[in-house]
């Protein structure tokens, strides 16, 4: 239980760190432009493709309450925490990084725009870790069963 505690604090804590300086870069005015993609800043008020940004304030609030909730629950089913140890830090540190933006600049900083062909909605490195993450539980949860 301590190694995965350890390992699940350590990749959560370097995700969030990755994640902050990136955003800081753009922060502090750091731009780039091709073809393809497009590195610009962008406020999401909303979650993933803006949705809900309608709740505005009370979105970051709902989501604290939603870790919380989670968290609790990983407490009480260590199984489960030790099962999926690290891709759950990968989203814990992923996760409160977008949480912190919420809170600190009213919205989830994100900064790399796909353009070629169809335009997507822009994003971040820790939204990127989210998916990583998510694909890594799905993977290992049906690795699971089809051995069974």
């Amino acid at each position: 239980m301590t190694k995965n505690f350890l390992a699940f604090i350590l990749i959560a804590l370097g995700i969030f760190l990755i994640d902050q300086n990136l955003k800081s870069l753009f922060l502090n005015g750091f731009r780039w432009d091709s073809d393809y993609i497009s590195l610009i800043l962008v406020f999401n008020k909303g979650v993933a493709f803006s949705m809900l940004s309608f709740l505005q304030e009370y979105l970051k609030y709902i989501q604290l309450g939603i870790f919380l909730l989670i968290s609790i629950y990983l407490v009480y089913e260590k199984s489960v925490f030790m099962k999926y140890s690290l891709p759950i830090g990968i989203l814990y540190g992923a996760g409160i990084g977008n949480l912190h933006d919420r809170f600190v600049h009213g919205g989830v900083v994100d900064y790399i725009f796909w353009h070629k062909w169809f335009n997507f909605a822009v994003f971040n490195f820790a939204d990127v870790m989210i998916d990583i993450a998510v694909v890594w539980i799905i993977f290992l949860n049906f690795r699971k069963k089809s051995n069974a």
